[in-house]
């Protein structure tokens, strides 16, 4: 997986005010007997890096893929790079098409899958982003970054901390001294931290 995962952009952020937006909202529904408000948007941090301009398309790799892609249409490698120069651009439907394409060549690769599944995300399509960590964790039940992800996805998309937390615990027990497991600890601080200021407030 050459592409950042939607952890990596959050994972410098303050996750304790993060999630404390999802608790307070969680929160609100649960209080309010009127019809709950259409759902806020995700806070900045959880979207595509909104402070940073993504880097521009490199249409001279991008010609070069596609002329490779040309000449072995089979090569599902290819497609997954073409995905990567998209989705580094931030360029979802690209990003979007050429995973799928490398996925039907190549159906068991699970980095390809996960990129598709945050591809699916940051284009406001929680649900099929959340099937899509399912498919790579059948085929690596323990594929750390898909762990990360999903969690993720299960607190800014569905405001589910608690499902959100048990997915990054399971990161922290695989792999506690990887970018992964780092980002899974601070991300449960931030939930602890979350809680405990939703309690102070409550009082």
């Amino acid at each position: 997986m050459k592409t950042e995962s939607i952890a990596f952009a959050v994972a410098g952020m303050c996750f304790g005010v993060i999630l404390g937006w999802v608790l307070a909202t969680q929160e609100a529904s649960r209080s309010s007997t009127a019809p709950p408000a259409p759902a806020a948007a995700a806070p900045p941090a959880a979207a595509p890096a909104a402070a940073n301009q993504p880097p521009p398309l490199d249409q001279a790799r991008v010609q070069q893929l596609q002329a490779a892609i040309q000449k072995d249409p089979n090569n599902a490698s290819n497609y997954a790079q073409l995905g990567n120069i998209y989705f580094d651009a931030q360029q979802w439907p690209g990003a979007i098409d050429s995973y799928e394409r490398s996925l039907k060549l190549n159906p068991k690769d699970p980095d390809v899958s996960t990129d598709l599944g945050v591809s699916y995300y940051y284009t406001n399509r929680t649900d099929e982003a959340l099937a899509q960590f399912e498919r790579s964790l059948a085929l690596n039940p323990r594929h750390t970054k898909t762990l990360l992800n999903k969690g993720i996805v299960l607190a800014f998309g569905k405001e589910d901390l608690k499902a959100a937390a048990d997915e990054w615990k399971k990161v922290v027990e695989i792999a506690p001294d990887s970018p992964e497991g780092q980002a899974a600890r601070r991300a449960l601080e931030g939930v602890a931290a979350a809680h405990a200021q939703q309690g102070t407030t409550n009082q």
